[in-house]
């Protein structure tokens, strides 16, 4: 809240206040991971030369 008021009367840093106000209103949401995705590839690129 600080970070807003701060942006308002001083211009201050605006993606501060835009976090925190983000995390706020997001505060009481739960986090799901969703295994449906597609996995990533970790592995090393192979070029043509090294097969």
């Amino acid at each position: 809240m600080e970070a807003l008021i701060l942006v308002a009367e001083n211009n201050g840093p605006t993606m501060l206040a835009r976090i925190g106000v983000m995390r706020a209103l997001n505060r009481h949401v739960e986090q799901v991971f969703n295994s449906d995705h597609k996995s990533h590839h970790w592995g090393k690129r192979k070029l043509k030369r090294d097969q």
